[in-house]
């Protein structure tokens, strides 16, 4: 059976794979540069970032000698910013160790590199005998075998992984890229291509109505939210910013002035006069002349949280002091520093607001 299965998905691959750039060489690199890239991202979208990393560091040490916050510009709109911060720190941990780990142990031991990356990375770029398993594995194993155990649980991870290694034919780096592929584009989350599956035979889910059943994942943690109010100040042809510290979201990314407040939120006058972090600014925000809203409830959803933000333009005529921790650039500069999707979209309302 197990055979069965394996040669099925390869047949199905050699028909049916996709052709990406790096499925075309054995360069741990730019594997694990697309590896890591695609972690939390479509291939469609994550193409365009892997070509743009690669032509702008071909090699792991020219990763490794940018600086974090290149990495971070060059990273932006794909979100989850931490694999951008762990992919420069990782490259430099290969080029101090002289190279990229030859084992799963040493690539696990990379900074952002799990199980299912290490594995990816070993058996295509070294041909090492472990098995993937990501979202789509999976999700095949899953419905093939018919396994209810929640795959986000310890026992169900270690009944996947188990399973999947026992699986694995001698052509491993193919079965691999087959059995994500086949997950990809056959048997998909939603509406899978059932009536022409080349394992419809032998599929449990298929043969007991389950399919859309598995695989099973427990109920996720309660999603919480928050509301934030920006301020984007605009004087003499600068504004204001700040970068975003360790211990929350977006670490290490840049944004304007930002309140955070919680329960009702009240006119923003309101809020200004009952918080003493804006102190420096007390003498300007009041009567707050030349302040206006440009988008109100702005809903941003992230793992486990749903943002909501407010977005003001403030245009005083002199410079105020600025809170601790926020600087000035020339406003056409800002281009120049990598901020969080929702600060994208705020800046895209504020610059249609100008034509």
């Amino acid at each position: 059976m197990n055979s069965y299965f394996a040669l099925s998905l390869l047949r199905w691959f050699r028909e049916n794979g996709r052709e990406l750039p790096w499925r075309q060489t054995c360069d741990p690199y730019a594997i694990w540069l697309s590896e890591i890239i695609l972690q939390q991202t479509q291939v469609k979208q994550g193409m365009a970032y892997w070509q743009r990393f690669m032509r702008r560091w071909p090699t792991v040490a020219d990763l490794a000698a940018a600086t974090e916050d290149e990495v971070l510009r060059e990273w932006q709109g794909l979100g989850y910013y931490s694999r951008a911060r762990n992919l420069h720190a990782a490259a430099r941990q290969v080029v101090a160790q002289g190279g990229f780990p030859t084992t799963v142990e040493g690539l696990r031991a990379l900074k952002g590199v799990g199980d299912y990356t290490a594995a990816a990375i070993g058996s295509f770029a070294f041909g090492l005998s472990a098995a993937v398993v990501d979202g789509n594995v999976y999700r095949v194993l899953s419905r093939h075998f018919g396994i209810d155990t929640p795959i986000n649980t310890t026992e169900g991870k270690k009944v996947f992984a188990a399973l999947a290694q026992s699986l694995l034919p001698e052509t491993v780096a193919d079965y691999n890229q087959a059995i994500m592929d086949f997950g990809a584009l056959q048997c998909t989350p939603q509406s899978p291509h059932c009536g022409r599956c080349p394992l419809a035979e032998t599929c449990v889910a298929l043969r007991e109505g389950r399919v859309g059943e598995l695989p099973v994942k427990e109920r996720k943690l309660k999603v919480a939210e928050r509301h934030l109010i920006y301020i984007y100040i605009r004087s003499n042809g600068c504004t204001a910013i700040h970068r975003r510290g360790p211990g929350d979201i977006w670490q290490g990314l840049y944004e304007p002035l930002c309140l955070e407040v919680s329960g009702e939120r009240g006119e923003v006058r309101e809020i200004f006069s009952a918080l003493g972090i804006l102190s420096p600014l007390t003498s300007h925000l009041s009567p707050l002349n030349n302040l206006s809203l440009l988008k109100k409830s702005v809903k941003h959803v992230l793992t486990h949280r749903v943002l909501y933000a407010d977005f003001y333009l403030w245009e005083p005529e002199e410079r105020p002091a600025l809170p601790d921790g926020y600087f000035w650039i020339r406003e056409d500069e800002i281009d120049q520093y990598a901020v969080p999707r929702l600060i994208e979209l705020l800046l895209e309302e504020l610059w249609k607001n100008q034509t």
